[in-house]
């Protein structure tokens, strides 16, 4: 379910770049962005970490090309802001859940520090 939703979320982000940047029809990719919407699928689908995976941003493991990264981020960049006002709903929930998620990671760190220097006195 989380792993739909994020491809749902990019795939208005790479659609309102495409219909931006290149000019495409509503609801179209150029070749470009419909390659860039491939990678991020497949690599979305072939995540080891399945619906427990965090945020690209939150992940320790990286599985984005440098340059493939460099597109997404720039996508992200200039989709993040104009689709607030297309999806406002959606955002305020990615950002949130987003968050939710590093407060989580930061909660989960802390007691895994915690846990090796209580180790460490024995």
């Amino acid at each position: 379910m989380k792993q739909e939703k994020e491809i749902r979320v990019v795939g208005y982000m790479v659609k309102l770049y495409c219909r931006s940047k290149h000019g495409s029809k509503r609801g179209q990719l150029c070749k470009e962005c419909a390659e860039l919407m491939d990678y991020i699928i497949l690599r979305r689908e072939r995540c080891r970490f399945g619906d427990e995976k965090p945020f690209c941003a939150n992940c320790k493991v990286q599985c984005y090309k440098p340059d493939m990264k460099e597109k997404v981020r720039k996508v992200m960049r200039f989709s993040g802001p104009r689709l607030l006002i297309r999806h406002p709903i959606l955002v305020v929930q990615h950002l949130l859940e987003s968050k939710r998620e590093k407060a989580k990671m930061l909660k989960e760190s802390k007691a895994s520090d915690e846990k090796l220097k209580n180790n460490n006195r024995l």
